[in-house]
């Protein structure tokens, strides 16, 4: 009986030892994403010999390679459209772009201002072309650690709604 009574104060004693000292760790809220840079066999060769970074380089002459060949843009925004686009955008685009910071792809706003409306067209439309052959959007993705934008499927009407809500960020 000693034998018994002698084991269970032990396991008792261990177990609170083995319970107590622990400091729970604060969980913040939301979520963070930890990413390490892709490993490739070749590395990604930048096409131009500019020090600026792509997400900040103007280039108001590329159009892009896709569909979209021309886009006429009415001096004002169309705030009905803007406000579809802006829908899509929190649908579709907002898990990898942030409005006003780098994020896991480059912010939207005042992206009229260093890309012509085609290109931003083309490359919500045909991003996986554009990474393969336009030296700006091939720039962008070392830039972003090789991570590519994916096709999400829109329509034109749609990325021309999502265009239309860019214009309204700055």
């Amino acid at each position: 009986m000693k034998t018994i009574t002698k084991t269970l104060v032990l396991l008792i004693s261990l177990f609170i030892i083995a319970c107590g000292g622990k400091k729970e760790e604060k969980k913040e809220e939301g979520f963070t994403v930890q990413r390490k840079k892709a490993e490739t066999e070749q590395p990604v060769e930048s096409s131009t010999t500019s020090d600026a970074k792509a997400s900040e380089r103007v280039d108001l002459t590329n159009k892009g390679i896709g569909p979209i060949k021309s886009v006429e843009l009415a001096p004002e925004v169309d705030q009905a459209l803007a406000e579809k686009g802006k829908g899509i955008y929190e649908q579709m685009c907002l898990a990898c772009h942030r409005i006003g910071k780098k994020f896991i792809g480059p912010p939207p706003n005042g992206v009229l201002e260093r890309r012509t409306p085609e290109w931003v067209m083309n490359m919500i439309l045909n991003p996986q072309e554009m990474v393969q052959q336009d030296p700006l959007a091939k720039d962008l993705l070392q830039e972003f650690n090789g991570s590519p934008m994916s096709n999400q499927g829109l329509t034109e009407d749609q990325a021309r709604a999502v265009l239309e809500y860019f214009r309204t960020l700055k």
